[in-house]
């Protein structure tokens, strides 16, 4: 027997046992069970309505930009007084 055919013969059998092999009934259930909590409700329920959009209103928003005259937002005040890291 020549080296050749017994090459053969090796990746025949290694072949034919691999495809045998039992598989695991619970194999992909992890990427199954990530890929379930990541898809977005299709239908969502909300405590308070989403607010609408108006074309009129965007407009006339990119008009005051264009014509810069850009209206400013509120100002934000917080409670805490402190500033820079905590020690």
């Amino acid at each position: 027997m020549s080296f050749d055919t017994r090459l053969c013969a090796v990746l025949a059998l290694a072949a034919t046992v691999g495809a045998c092999t039992p598989t695991d009934a619970t194999f992909g259930n992890a990427v199954r069970t990530t890929m379930a909590a990541q898809v977005v409700d299709p239908d969502p329920r909300y405590d308070n309505p989403v607010p609408t959009t108006d074309g009129a209103k965007s407009a006339g928003a990119v008009d005051r930009y264009r014509a810069d005259r850009v209206k400013q937002p509120d100002t934000i005040s917080t409670t805490d007084g402190q500033s820079g890291s905590p020690k």
